[in-house]
């Protein structure tokens, strides 16, 4: 397919392909076709990578902060001219409509322009002493960084850990998903051309295990960076344990909406229809569990049920495709079993549940009533186009069930009482919060989860603070 890119490595600079390696196959989810194959990487091109990295850390880290402020805004200039091509391929590869594929690599180039300026922002301190003497704190770059990321939103994901990594001064060696390798590599291409040093930023694909034990086994890598299931970070953190690094953590959620009776209801049922099946749900912080208070609650299921029996499901490159595809064949599989799960349970089905027919890997967005706490969607993250609806009668039960679960990524609520949106702001636990709205996702504001899913902050400048390391320094 002429539109998808040739896929390879990058490792010190140099685009490697597949010749001599092995490699598998790249599927677009709404056909099941095969895009392209991607090259795997073997043990002599990690240690290679490895290399690479503790050299480039040693001189990008005394690289003065104008000049990688300068490439990095060069680099958010080629995402924003090569939007459109980059979109194509995240919808190629993932899914999603295009227009909110071309929103993320948007996104994507503001998050590089935000780090750009922070790397003018490391400020370090002088503490008051006497005649004489001076105490002083310094903030200096962590060293190699070995980056993990998802498949959901594979252009933001990749700017997410390298813009940070190099703002602050640190190489990176980044795997991102097997799954949607073009977006990591077009983007990569934008830094590569902005004059990015190839021995700071490396793109390597492989097994997962494979590659995660020996970059975080190796002394050089000097923090983890892992966006992904609490599982597999939970794995990683024990891997990365042995070598006592740093380490920044964004795992998986299962974010509760809380609706009360004064919310403006149509309003309400409006935007988080949509923003619930925005990329088919596939989203770490999409609202799924929502808490209604029992005045409205009927009325805000029927309503809810309506507005996503509307959604036209499709190819993202169809134009009026409001979603597309799950990313993989394993989710729609996982969302079935759910369903079955919770109807089995005592559920009441209101809309979609079934997959679509055709070619692809598509299932109808899906809205459950009156769903008991004991199924299996109440408690494990769907992430898929899955809607599960409960009553509450007062502002204690909807707290407590919003904090129930072990997870604290995002919650949202919405009600147009002051008072209770300082309680909720107060005590809900979660690291990031949406009250009357949905948004969460800021260039200068922190991105990252409390309890199981996570901690360490992303965006921001605790995204950059998060990749340096603190120096305090005594002189007499």
């Amino acid at each position: 397919m002429t539109d998808y890119p040739k896929l390879g490595l990058y490792i010190d600079g140099e685009w490697l392909s597949g010749d001599g390696r092995e490699a598998q196959a790249v599927l677009n989810p709404a056909t099941g076709e095969t895009l392209a194959d991607l090259p795997v990487a073997s043990l002599a091109d990690l240690d290679r990578a490895l290399s690479a990295a503790q050299s480039g850390f040693e001189t990008w880290r005394v690289t003065p902060a104008d000049q990688r402020f300068a490439i990095m805004m060069k680099a958010a200039a080629l995402v924003r001219e090569r939007a459109e091509h980059i979109a194509r391929i995240v919808t190629l590869e993932e899914g999603k409509p295009f227009a909110e594929a071309r929103g993320e690599v948007v996104a994507g180039a503001g998050l590089l322009e935000f780090h750009a300026g922070e790397t003018m922002r490391i400020f370090g301190r002088v503490m008051q002493r006497p005649s004489g003497t001076r105490s002083m704190v310094l903030h200096q770059p962590v060293g190699p960084v070995a980056a993990f990321c998802a498949w959901n939103f594979p252009a933001i994901n990749v700017v997410r850990k390298i813009a940070p990594a190099i703002a602050a001064g640190c190489s990176i060696i980044l795997k991102p998903s097997e799954e949607t390798p073009g977006s990591a590599v077009e983007v990569m291409r934008c830094l590569a051309d902005a004059g990015l040093p190839g021995s700071v930023a490396q793109i390597v694909f492989g097994v997962p295990d494979q590659i995660s034990r020996h970059l975080l086994a190796s002394p050089v890598t000097r923090k983890l960076s892992f966006t992904g299931s609490v599982p597999v970070g939970k794995a990683l953190m024990k891997l990365a344990s042995d070598t006592v690094m740093k380490m920044t953590m964004e795992l998986g959620g299962h974010s509760p909406v809380l609706v009360f009776d004064d919310c403006d209801l149509e309003k309400t049922l409006d935007t988080l229809v949509t923003h619930k099946f925005r990329n088919a749900g596939q989203v770490c912080v999409a609202p799924t569990r929502f808490h209604v208070q029992e005045g409205i609650y009927e009325k805000f299921a029927a309503g809810f049920a309506e507005r996503t029996r509307a959604m036209k499901v499709g190819n993202g490159l169809e134009s009026g495709t409001h979603m597309g595809p799950l990313a993989n064949p394993r989710r729609p599989d996982a969302m079935a079993a759910m369903i079955a799960d919770a109807e089995k349970a005592g559920a009441r089905l209101l809309a979609g549940g079934g997959r679509k027919q055709g070619g692809g890997f598509f299932f109808e967005p899906t809205v459950i009533a009156d769903v008991p706490l004991e199924a299996s969607a109440m408690n494990e993250e769907p992430f898929g186009p899955l809607a599960l609806l409960r009553a509450f009668k007062t502002v204690d039960d909807a707290i407590s069930e919003a904090n129930r679960l072990p997870f604290g990524l995002a919650a949202y609520a919405f009600t147009e009482q002051g008072r209770r949106q300082n309680r909720l702001a107060e005590e809900l636990e979660a690291g990031m919060i949406a009250i009357n709205g949905v948004r969460l996702t800021w260039p200068d504001s922190p991105f990252g989860g409390v309890k199981e899913s996570g901690f360490g902050s992303e965006d921001g400048p605790e995204g950059i603070q998060n990749h340096m390391i603190t120096k305090a320094v005594h002189i007499s």
